[in-house]
């Protein structure tokens, strides 16, 4: 079974083709055929080494991907779900050693595992299950109210642009940041403001709000320079769990693998592409052969919609 994988951490150049056996699913579980796995900046900082220490117990070779989209061909005994050979579904993988979803054949927890929406392909629907849970992960920590104000960073990226659009079927007001390119594409999420990016963000969104909005989802990792537009006593979601103690700010580590084996959840997802609450945006797709090319394009930045690599 084709995989793409590292055996030391590094650049691009350090994934290769690999060969691994296929899995045969147990109890509970599911064995995929996988057409589609999305690449993510989770995956290129597991490569270079950012993420190490996840896999300190781990032999190589590692296998990134946390994002997953196929056909069922195998299902194992036991299984608690209505799933069945032949369904098209998508999954978050915890993308542990070599099970990681960067493979053709993946086998999963059942309870993990969830039909595709209606209406679209593979491909766009591997780029769902980890952007689309950690954004509504972040949304669950802030539990804020109807009528009150989220600031979102890193707005025009996949996990700032499902922030917004599930922000705003939760009746919330969202003040996004973005470059001048993509202030249209953040309207058409349904942004009520569009601020400037840069390091004075928290001053932007300030003019807006002056009083500092309710909370923010802060996905471009800026930390300190976006606390200041939070209001005393407000919420912070950091997407790679930075946190610091200011003003009675609570600050909460969005770590999106605690909604592992939550197909419940990915349901809902797939309901919010039915209804067009959620918009699934593929920037290109590559052969696996090629997923170096595209974690160097990734890395380079400027990316709208994800990456896939397609088996």
């Amino acid at each position: 079974m084709r995989a793409v994988g590292f055996f030391e951490f590094g650049g691009p150049e350090v994934l290769q083709l690999l060969d691994l056996p296929e899995g045969q699913p147990g109890p509970g579980q599911v064995r995929v055929r996988v057409h589609a796995a999305t690449v993510n900046p989770t995956d290129t900082l597991l490569r270079n080494g950012s993420r190490a220490q996840a896999l300190r117990e781990v032999s190589p070779p590692h296998v990134p991907g946390m994002d997953v989209a196929g056909v069922i061909d195998a299902v194992g005994p036991d299984n608690p779900t209505d799933l069945a050979i032949g369904d098209k579904v998508m999954a978050m993988v915890d993308n542990q050693g070599s099970h990681g979803g960067y493979r053709e054949s993946i086998v999963l927890s059942a309870d993990a595992v969830a039909r595709i929406p209606e209406g679209v392909s593979l491909i766009e629907a591997a780029t769902l299950p980890m952007n689309g849970l950690t954004a509504k992960q972040s949304l669950d920590q802030l539990a804020l109210k109807p009528g009150q104000t989220l600031a979102v960073t890193g707005a025009a990226g996949c996990y700032g642009g499902y922030v917004i659009q599930l922000a705003k079927q939760a009746g919330l007001h969202v003040i996004a940041d973005a470059s001048p390119a993509d202030v249209a594409l953040l309207r058409s999420f349904g942004a009520d403001t569009v601020v400037p990016r840069g390091k004075d963000i928290a001053a932007q969104i300030r003019q807006v709000v002056p009083n500092g909005v309710d909370a923010l989802a802060d996905g471009s990792y800026q930390c300190e320079l976006t606390l200041g537009a939070v209001r005393d006593g407000g919420g912070y979601a950091s997407v790679r769990g930075w946190s610091m103690a200011q003003r009675g700010i609570v600050c909460h580590a969005t770590w999106v693998r605690q909604y592992n084996h939550r197909a419940d959840l990915l349901r809902q997802l797939r309901q919010c592409v039915h209804d067009g609450v959620i918009t699934l945006r593929v920037a290109d797709t590559y052969d696996p052969a090629q997923a170096a090319e595209a974690h160097r394009r990734l890395e380079a930045g400027g990316t709208r919609g994800r990456l896939v690599l397609v088996f």
